[in-house]
C-alpha cells in the first residue's frame, strides 16, 4: 500500500497521531563539481565572490530550507527541528561536498529535511558561482544515513 494515498485512491498525509515521539537523525549529501577554469586557488577553503562568501551563505540557505521543508514538499509534516549542521568542503578534484545533518525527537523522520537542506545548499553554491562558469555541475544528492524510527539506514558506499 502507497502510504500517501488512502482507500478512497486520494492523496493524504500520513497519520502519525498513535506513533511515539523518539530521537531520529539524518545525513544527507550533495555534491557540485567546479570545472577547472572556476577552482579557487585554495581547495578546502571559502569561496569568495561578488556576492559574498559562497559555503557560509550556502549553509544558511540550506539550514533555511530545512526547517522549511512542510512547506516545499507535499505532505511533509512540519518538524520543531532540534539541530541542523551543513558542512561543506571543497577538495583538491574540484568538487565541493555538502553535508547535511539534522535531529528532532518527534514521530516521523528528518530524511526529507536533511536531503532539502543539502540540496538548497547546493543550488546556493551554483547561484552564488554561475558568473564563474555554466558548467558547475551539482551532483548526486542522497540519504547517507538515518536513525530512529521503525528501522536505521546506511547508504551501501558509505558503509
Amino acid at each position: 500500500m502507497v502510504s500517501h494515498v488512502g482507500a478512497d485512491n486520494r492523496p493524504r498525509m500520513v497519520d502519525v497521531s498513535s506513533k511515539t515521539a523518539t530521537a531520529r537523525t539524518a545525513h544527507a549529501r550533495s555534491s557540485v563539481r567546479f570545472p577547472a577554469e572556476a577552482l579557487p586557488g585554495d581547495p578546502g577553503g571559502e569561496i569568495q565572490t561578488k556576492k559574498g562568501p559562497v559555503f557560509h551563505t550556502a549553509i544558511v540557505a540550506g539550514v533555511m530550507a530545512a526547517k522549511k521543508t512542510h512547506e516545499l514538499i507535499p505532505f511533509c509534516h512540519p518538524l520543531a527541528i532540534e539541530d541542523c549542521k551543513i558542512e561543506i568542503g571543497l577538495g583538491e578534484d574540484g568538487i565541493a561536498t555538502i553535508d547535511c545533518r539534522v535531529k528532532v525527537t518527534h514521530k516521523t523522520g528528518v530524511e526529507m529535511e536533511a536531503l532539502t537542506g543539502a540540496s538548497v545548499a547546493a543550488l546556493t553554491i551554483y547561484d552564488m558561482c554561475k558568473s564563474l562558469s555554466h558548467d558547475i555541475v551539482i551532483g548526486e544528492t542522497y540519504l547517507v544515513e538515518k536513525r530512529g524510527g521503525k528501522s536505521d539506514y546506511a547508504h551501501r558506499q558509505d558503509r
